[in-house]
């Protein structure tokens, strides 16, 4: 039973717990009239029932109850941390000090004695909920002013980065070897010399100074990534953060949380505010990975953002403005999945203003050596080895294999190699679990696909049909196992009673 008197102005909530019918009645009419809304339980467990459909802002709690006596109901309140900061007052008709130390030590802030006296309930009841409002007022000014504190530390650290990149440009010995693009384009992790990307890359510096949503496409392990921080730092926002939010990595009902943040309670493990990732992007870029991974109900959210540039944290109902340019990647066709009714139409074309396609490294395979010197540059200084070249034979492997997994299947093969490497010069052995076809470099005029084919075949055969998991076949081609079992449906190859 929940009453308030509606002619008055909210005075907060009660929930008054007591055996008695009669003391419940004078108690209930009493604060229903000043203004209270009060709710009632009439012993321990119904109290703490109530707690699971209304928080209160104070307890009234009878200390003799039949079963669970009041003591016992306020240890269990104190105990749950949804619960923990709700004040409560004991009413008892105890005199004994014992009693009255028993009820602070379960975690009473005060104690009425009876029979009850209203001007003295009264004047308890408003103290505690006077200083209860003060000290939350106090904890949010408190996570406010920390919240300031952490942005002028973060300017302050942005400064000294900044200082600390000018004096870098005097310590060349500490830059990778890099194979850049020449001429006019500024993406100085992008390597490349061919047709595709030099065309793709004038597309970038003409679309990267705007602010225009710009969604990549591309199979994955193409650089999407790479690209989108190419976008950002040729941007008036490169001085403000690139936000990363891989959205097929969280758990469906954490997303709207990581994207917009929560408040304190807002649901059963929230006990801290958080921060959202668009909050931290404001004034900077946000690239949403995988974004055709989003469930519905927060497909249309992100499009109220793309919009209005607003939001609200989960579990209040304040709005908030982040100034925040988007750009989506996705490996999947986004019309399709509009199609099947998995991805809105209206955020598909809001998505969709600027898409940018990257080629997979099969169709660029003249970038194969640039990759593989840029790569072993690299490696030399991770693993301490004057690691050179790749021998011929190896260098002829490399570039006639079809790489479905792309730029990251190229790295990883690369990396493997290093690792087993014995002088400066590197050999993609055979002990690398026919990571590459066994005809790779015989000349074989099998077309890409047949190679392709019977590499995932080999590689099936190896994990006896597992896709997923650490040892699965998706993680062994450094693929997503949804870009894994799209090549397999594309090429015909049966899924084995094995794959998951």
């Amino acid at each position: 039973m929940s009453r308030g008197n509606p002619d008055k102005p909210n005075a907060g909530s009660i929930l008054i717990v007591d055996d008695t019918p009669t003391n419940l009645d004078v108690l209930v009419d009493y604060f229903a009239d000043l203004g209270f809304d009060v709710l009632v339980a009439t012993d321990g467990p119904g109290a703490l029932e109530q707690m699971t459909h209304a928080r209160p802002d104070l307890i009234l709690l009878d200390v003799m109850m039949p079963g669970m006596d009041g003591f016992e109901t306020c240890r269990r309140l104190k105990a749950d941390p949804g619960t923990a900061d709700i004040p409560v007052i004991f009413m008892t008709a105890l005199s004994d000090m014992g009693d009255k130390i028993r009820g602070f030590e379960a975690g009473a802030v005060d104690y009425v004695t009876k029979p009850i006296q209203h001007e003295e309930v009264r004047a308890r009841v408003t103290t505690h909920l006077t200083l209860s409002r003060l000290r939350h007022r106090l904890e949010e000014a408190k996570t406010t002013l920390e919240q300031r504190v952490g942005e002028r530390t973060a300017e302050l650290e942005r400064a000294l980065a900044e200082v600390e990149r000018l004096k870098g440009r005097l310590e060349a010995e500490n830059q990778y070897l890099r194979e850049e693009i020449k001429g006019d384009h500024r993406f100085q992790d992008i390597i490349s010399r061919g047709p595709l990307m030099r065309k793709l890359l004038l597309r970038v510096e003409q679309v990267a100074p705007t602010d225009a949503t710009v969604l990549l496409l591309g199979e994955s392990g193409t650089g999407k990534e790479l690209l989108a921080r190419a976008i950002h730092e040729v941007s008036a926002r490169k001085h403000r953060p690139l936000v990363k939010v891989n959205c097929g990595a969280i758990p469906a009902g954490l997303v709207e949380s990581e994207l917009f943040g929560h408040e304190k309670g807002a649901f059963t493990s929230a006990s801290e505010r958080r921060t959202g990732r668009f909050e931290l992007a404001d004034g900077g870029t946000m690239l949403l990975d995988e974004v055709g991974e989003l469930p519905l109900e927060i497909q249309v959210k992100l499009l109220r953002v793309l919009q209005e540039q607003e939001f609200e944290r989960v579990g209040s109902s304040r709005t908030m403005k982040a100034d925040v340019r988007v750009i989506a990647a996705t490996n999947r066709d986004l019309g399709d999945a509009v199609k099947a009714g998995t991805f809105r139409s209206d955020l598909y074309y809001r998505l969709n203003i600027f898409p940018l396609t990257l080629p997979p490294l099969r169709e660029r395979m003249e970038d194969v050596p640039l990759l593989v010197q840029a790569f072993l540059a690299k490696l030399s200084q991770k693993l301490g080895k004057p690691l050179e070249r790749l021998s011929e034979e190896s260098l002829v492997k490399v570039t006639r294999y079809s790489w479905p997994g792309n730029i990251r299947e190229l790295q990883n093969v690369i990396e493997r190699a290093a690792i087993l490497a014995r002088g400066r010069v590197v050999e993609i052995e055979d002990a690398l679990e026919v990571r590459l076809p066994v005809n790779a470099g015989s000349g074989s005029t099998a077309t890409l696909e047949d190679m392709e084919r019977a590499h995932i075949l080999r590689v099936l055969g190896t994990t006896q049909g597992i896709i997923e998991g650490p040892k699965g076949a998706a993680a062994v081609l450094a693929l997503n196992p949804s870009t894994l079992r799209s090549r397999m449906q594309k090429l015909g190859i049966k899924k084995s009673s094995r794959s998951t």
